[in-house]
């Protein structure tokens, strides 16, 4: 596995200029299909061609590009832009157009054609002046609304209940990975610490479903509330081979679901919408979709897994069941023996065990259902470099360049690197910037000119890796000390001394020695890799309970 430290190249998430990106991802939704397909007729080519607003040889550059690469949209970012030809989006007054006579003329009982609605906005754009857009723009805007709205608003409720998840039930989904779910959930059971085996409390656990088949193709527990971090985690265990992760948790099963999603189907929660997953998902082609608020039964498919796996968790030492009424006088703290790296040796064990039972809702195995959805539609592509793939989904920082490097929370990062853009700070604005809140030690930032993600460490390389909540423990400290400046040193002394205190402490506080298990400077979660590669510890492996699967 690649560590994430090593330099990462050819990255272009994130570019200085946001234009840029709308048009490179714009683009990529046409040249993509094209692409895929074996053979691409002229007619075809010139009705692509017309939408992006060039001609039929730029057109099979581009095309050419994108099959030579990765098939990321950072594959389609020009090098340089003058913002003219190529331009993909609709000037805003012009979207402004095309959003109200879709809502106003298509969206209603009229159940009127789209040549008749894209008429109308041909029209309108003439009386005021501006552009009009192709009709294969209408038409591709209309195909990307939601068919459940689209069906309601049109034919009435009935029509769109159709199309709707209800019970567990969606819209047929026909292959592998074409749809995939993730939830998060606290665990029923208590951990205790590495050092001292003493109860710390409930980790979190953040599991992705693919919805064709039911397996589970990503799994991720940490000791942090749910985040975006544990949604970058969990994808980048999702789209990696599971077969070195297994071997560091010590586990001999079979476990091949693997491979890029096609969409993502999530909640509302405000970490499934941060810009950081948005950027990712659009950098590496995954379509981002997410339940109609206040219809919880949308979610039906991930819930009733991972309620499933909760259930089966029950019979683990520690546990603290669903309610107080099940646990009784069973005490859950004095019963905890597992660690963090433990539970996830047994979790391992869990999921092959599952992912071997019938399934009522599919009628086979999910395992069986993977593999006859892999053996019709292909092996689904796998990301080789974790590491890279991490830095996609990390949460975005911008910051503007000074002589002396950057300055986040009160901490300088420099490298040789930063030079030939200081002269020129002033015109290059605001750097985009990746960080891990494990281990704030360095930063990525993007070149401002290119598609390359530059690691920038620490201005004063001897502090210690710190995680971002010791940075954020140690600033309120401070600040109820009086301190209206805080400065880089106090700040890192700040930290030695509360850590200190942790480590005096964690024999008898579960508070601090939670807040030890997850510390930088020792194995834990918060210097794992970007798919967790812990394994079992303490003095034997976790015993496998097995998996009900009940629908």
């Amino acid at each position: 596995m690649d560590d994430i430290r090593e330099p990462v190249r050819d990255r272009g998430v994130l570019t200085a200029c946001d234009d840029a990106w709308e048009r490179a991802a714009k683009t990529a939704a046409v040249i993509g299909p094209l692409s895929d397909l074996s053979r691409v007729g002229h007619s075809r080519v010139d009705v692509a061609a017309a939408e992006l607003g060039i001609s039929r040889r730029q057109l099979y550059v581009l095309m050419r590009r994108w099959r030579d690469g990765q098939g990321l949209v950072s594959d389609l970012i020009p090098g340089q832009s003058n913002g003219g030809r190529g331009r993909t989006h609709l000037p805003e007054l012009v979207e402004a157009i095309v959003s109200e006579v879709i809502k106003k003329g298509y969206l209603n009982r009229q159940r009127r054609t789209v040549a008749v609605v894209h008429r109308d906005i041909v029209r309108v754009c003439r009386q005021q002046g501006l552009p009009a857009p192709s009709r294969a723009t209408i038409e591709r805007r209309i195909a990307g609304l939601d068919p459940a709205e689209t069906a309601t608003r049109r034919e009435g409720s009935d029509a769109g209940r159709a199309l709707q998840s209800a019970a567990g039930l969606v819209p047929p989904v026909r292959r592998p990975l074409e749809q995939v779910q993730i939830d998060h959930t606290v665990v029923d059971v208590i951990v205790v610490d590495e050092r001292h085996r003493l109860p710390i409390g409930r980790p979190y656990v953040t599991v992705a479903i693919d919805v064709f088949s039911r397996c589970i193709v990503g799994l991720v527990v940490t000791l942090e509330a749910p985040s975006a971090l544990s949604v970058g985690l969990c994808l980048a265990h999702m789209v990696t081979d599971k077969q070195p992760w297994l071997d560091g948790v010590d586990v001999s099963v079979s476990w091949p679901m693997s491979g890029k999603p096609a969409e993502l189907y999530l909640d509302n929660a405000a970490e499934f919408k941060s810009e950081a997953l948005r950027r990712g998902c659009e950098q590496h082609g995954v379509k981002l979709r997410y339940r109609p608020p206040g219809q919880p039964h949308y979610g039906g498919i991930v819930e009733r897994v991972i309620g499933t796996m909760m259930r089966s968790v029950h019979d683990l030492p520690g546990t603290t069941f669903s309610n107080p009424g099940e646990r009784g006088r069973y005490d859950s703290e004095k019963s905890a023996t597992l660690t963090v790296k433990e539970l996830e040796h047994w979790l391992a064990l869990a999921v092959a065990a599952y992912h071997g039972q019938v399934h009522r809702g599919i009628g086979q195995t999910p395992a069986g259902r993977w593999a006859a959805g892999v053996e019709a539609n292909g092996t689904p592509a796998t990301v080789t470099n974790a590491a890279a793939f991490l830095i996609d989904f990390l949460p975005v920082i911008r910051r503007t360049l000074r002589r002396t490097g950057f300055t986040i929370d009160h901490v300088q990062y420099f490298s040789d690197a930063l030079k030939p853009w200081i002269a020129r700070r002033e015109k290059l604005g605001r750097f985009v910037i990746r960080r891990d809140p494990r281990d704030i030690s360095r930063i990525w930032v993007l070149d401002p000119e290119g598609a390359n993600y530059i690691d920038v460490p620490y201005r004063r390389m001897s502090h210690p890796p710190v995680s971002v909540w010791e940075q954020r423990a140690a600033t309120i400290a401070l600040r109820a000390a009086g301190r209206e400046e805080i400065d880089e040193d106090a700040l890192f002394r700040t930290i030695e001394k509360m850590r200190q205190v942790v480590t005096n402490a964690a024999a008898s506080t579960k508070r601090a020695r939670r807040a030890a298990d997850r510390r930088t400077d020792r194995p834990s979660p918060a210097r794992r890799d970007p798919v967790p590669p812990s394994g079992p510890s303490g003095d034997g492996p976790a015993v496998p309970y097995p998996v009900i699967e009940e629908w």
